[in-house]
């Protein structure tokens, strides 16, 4: 399954509201709401069921007991880019969500690899043998 085309993110799905940053800002960073909570129900949400259980099972810190996931964008300074940054963060974790690898094959070595590590071994234990005593064996 492509991660691109398997999903719609509908954005009357994700609550957005503004907070106060934190750290430095000058004068106005009591004053003016510049950063972004964002919030997104996975249960209540449009996505694929698939997608869903996958989200769920994601060990985030970003994603509460209840199925919400919340993220808090403060990076930039002015209130639309932190609403596009929380945007794109939550797409990125719904795209690795969506991605399925590909199942792994089981494979045999083949018998000249099988050979080769035989006979690096048989050597090792060859040099080790010429570290010892010489009276000892």
């Amino acid at each position: 399954m492509h991660a691109a085309s398997a999903f719609t993110l509908r954005e009357d799905e994700v609550e957005i509201s503004a907070i106060r940053a934190q750290g430095a800002g000058g004068q106005n960073v009591n004053k003016v709401s510049k950063a972004v909570h964002q919030r997104f129900d996975i249960r209540a949400s449009s996505l694929p069921d698939e997608i869903k259980t996958r989200l769920l099972q994601f060990k985030d810190q970003r994603i509460s007991a209840d199925g919400v996931v919340v993220i808090k964008a403060q990076q930039y300074r002015s209130l639309e880019r932190n609403s596009f940054a929380a945007m794109a963060r939550l797409r990125e974790l719904i795209a690795a969500a969506a991605f399925v690898p590909p199942p792994r094959r089981a494979t045999k070595p083949t018998r000249g690899s099988q050979q080769r590590r035989v006979d690096s071994k048989v050597l090792r234990g060859k040099q080790k043998a010429l570290r010892s005593r010489v009276g000892d064996s």
